[in-house]
């Protein structure tokens, strides 16, 4: 399926001067409802694909939920372990053509050039987040850069489609707007200490950003962000795509230094 097949009709030629500008402000911003339903459809049975082993890449990322749905009891280091429809992340979707071509479209290229100057524009992650019917993780406050991911200069923009209908009783998105001006709360990034989210009174600004299947927010890698539980009997899946101006360098060294593929 070709990228620009995926966008709605409307979404292909819209105006996006309010949404940076909110974007800029807030550090989030609502595109609206962006992905076409043939898309939507071939994007939620590839993940069930993916999940159950019918289509397989070399080199991805699984990780399954905790049984007792506490983010903080997560295993790591597992990867794949069978069929199952509880994995709540998968990455390098990259490497599927259907996601590698629906983080191309033009409407999501218009968007990185506002964020981004250099003529190169790179993919760090392409990423699954899913939450099981009556499931899930509930995934704490926490920011998406920092030392931890190992970068040169911190990714500002990532965009998130729901691929699902994501109400506030399915785990949806919750902000803290502005919090991007805040910077990064410790240099390792990652999740927000309890202590900082009480001193900082996160409870008291929660904005809760509830998605139709197809609607695409922008994120703000600084932006406080998390998600709650799954209380719905039905999938929660969303994907992600994070963005890098083209002079970031990986600066890991306990292995090769990762090099960032040029999706604009």
């Amino acid at each position: 399926m070709r990228a620009e097949a995926m966008l709605t009709a409307e979404a292909a030629t819209c105006d996006i001067d309010a949404v940076m500008e909110h974007y800029r402000e807030f550090g989030y911003a609502r595109l609206g409802r962006v992905c076409g339903d043939n898309a939507l459809q071939a994007m939620c049975a590839r993940t069930e694909d993916l999940m159950l082993g019918r289509v397989v890449y070399d080199g991805m990322f699984f990780q399954k939920d905790a049984p007792n749905r506490r983010y903080e009891d997560l295993v790591f280091g597992r990867g794949y372990e069978g069929p199952s429809l509880a994995y709540r992340k998968i990455e390098k979707l990259e490497r599927d053509p259907l996601f590698s071509a629906w983080l191309r479209n033009a409407l999501f290229e218009r968007v990185c050039r506002r964020v981004y100057t250099t003529p190169a524009i790179h993919l760090y992650r392409a990423v699954i987040f899913s939450k099981a019917a009556d499931g899930g993780s509930n995934l704490p406050w926490h920011q998406d850069a920092g030392n931890f991911w190992g970068l040169s200069e911190d990714p500002q923009i990532q965009i998130w489609t729901a691929l699902d209908h994501a109400g506030e009783d399915a785990g949806c998105l919750e902000v803290i707007p502005r919090s991007h001006i805040w910077g990064l709360v410790s240099p390792l990034g990652g999740v927000v200490p309890r202590h900082r989210a009480r001193e900082l009174e996160a409870e008291s600004k929660v904005v809760k950003l509830p998605a139709r299947a197809g609607d695409a927010i922008l994120i703000h890698n600084y932006l406080w962000h998390r998600s709650g539980h799954n209380e719905t009997p039905n999938m929660r899946r969303a994907f992600t795509a994070c963005y890098l101006s083209g002079t970031t360098r990986c600066l890991r060294t306990k292995k090769a230094p990762r090099e960032f593929e040029r999706v604009f």
